[in-house]
């Protein structure tokens, strides 16, 4: 929800943004194949019983809806995403990265596909353009792992602890799914500020 309202909040501007998806793991110790649900685990981290945290997933639902987006939690493939972000750094370098990102978040909200899975980011991989054998030969090296780590390593000295954050010319943040008018009006100041050396 964060990056569309980002996306609508850039059309609405008057000037080039250059966006960098980076690398975050909300749950970096999470195994690739887990026997349990989104409901199952928010009960357990929050301490709420399951029927809270069905009520507070399906607010985040009914809000993508408004967004023109279409989360299947209940079908979703909770795993380990550090291959999918050594996957979208890949693609970065071959200049999808976007592309990738959008790829990668539509199969896991919306169409509940296993993202740590490498056949199925394989397919994903494909899907935008990328070559599976050299896609695969990625996932089964640990080419792209020091990047993913780096990206982690600058978050957590930035005291990021949640997604999505958005670090704007190295200056300003904005945490949570924003508004898109917030967007657009953080936008502008730091542009008016900065004119074209904003970041």
């Amino acid at each position: 929800m964060g990056k569309r309202r980002l996306e609508d909040a850039l059309k609405k501007i008057d000037q080039s943004v250059e966006v960098t998806y980076r690398s975050f793991q909300l749950e970096p110790t999470i195994a690739k194949d887990v026997n349990y649900n989104i409901y199952e685990k928010l009960a357990s981290k929050y301490g709420m019983s399951i029927e809270q945290a069905k009520g507070n997933v399906e607010s985040m639902v009914q809000m993508a809806r408004s967004e023109g987006l279409e989360f299947q939690m209940d079908t979703q493939i909770l795993t380990n995403t550090f291959d999918a972000h050594r996957l979208t750094i890949f693609a970065k370098n071959k200049g999808l990265m976007h592309e990738m990102t959008e790829r990668i978040l539509k199969a896991y909200f919306t169409e509940s596909k296993h993202i740590g899975d490498h056949e199925s980011l394989m397919s994903l991989a494909e899907d935008v353009g990328l070559d599976r054998k050299e896609v695969n030969e990625l996932l089964n090296s640990n080419k792209m792992e020091e990047e993913v780590l780096e990206d982690i390593r600058e978050a957590t000295q930035l005291g990021i602890q949640s997604v999505p954050f958005f670090l704007i010319n190295r200056k300003y943040s904005l945490t949570g799914a924003q508004p898109t008018d917030v967007f657009v009006l953080a936008l502008e100041k730091i542009l008016n500020e900065y004119g074209a050396n904003a970041d």
